[in-house]
């Protein structure tokens, strides 16, 4: 059990992440979880007005099957495998997020100010937050994990090109955006 509660380093994740890839593209398949919602709307009908969602779902049962496990996976990692651990990150971010007023930095595992507390700017934070990341994973053609992993496995030049913009608004957002908004 001790091992399974540890943090497990790069160089055994990595490999099971490319072991996993592997076996994806000799089974002609390709991996990422914003295709579900294209799959989860065309299982329930959204082909019939929208050519979009018009295609044959239950090819794409395997990844419905897989973001389910993840979901639960998260949630048995969270609830029963953490030991309440909280990420380590540096004094200086900490620091950084006490100045802009999230003072559970370094004492909670996810923002508490975001997270638990309910009010009109959080809903609203949230909100717009879910359809940009909506939005861009349709203009993307797929996801972080889509295109990190399962594009550049398959060396898509245009995967190559999203994850360089992902990591350039990620860093617009970190430094520019995210000190404006709180």
């Amino acid at each position: 059990m001790e091992f399974i509660l540890q943090a497990w380093p790069w160089y055994i994740g990595g490999p099971i992440i490319a072991m996993v890839m592997l076996l994806l593209i000799f089974l002609g398949k390709s991996f990422g979880f914003s295709s579900n919602f294209r799959t989860i709307c065309s299982a329930m009908g959204a082909g019939k007005s929208c050519d979009f969602f018009d295609f044959n779902w239950k090819d794409q049962r395997w990844n419905l099957w897989f973001l389910v496990g993840a979901i639960i996976g998260g949630f048995v990692a969270a609830h029963f495998l953490s030991d309440q651990q909280i990420p380590a990150i540096s004094e200086q971010t900490i620091t950084q997020l006490n100045d802009l007023g999230f003072d559970s930095a370094g004492k909670a595992y996810s923002p508490t100010e975001i997270f638990e507390t309910i009010s009109v700017k959080n809903f609203i934070i949230l909100l717009v937050g879910g359809l940009l990341i909506g939005f861009g994973t349709r203009y993307a053609g797929g996801c972080t994990s889509g295109h990190a992993i399962s594009g550049l496995s398959d060396l898509q030049i245009s995967s190559l090109i999203a994850v360089i913009g992902f990591f350039v608004g990620g860093l617009i957002m970190t430094h520019l955006i995210f000190p404006l908004i709180f």
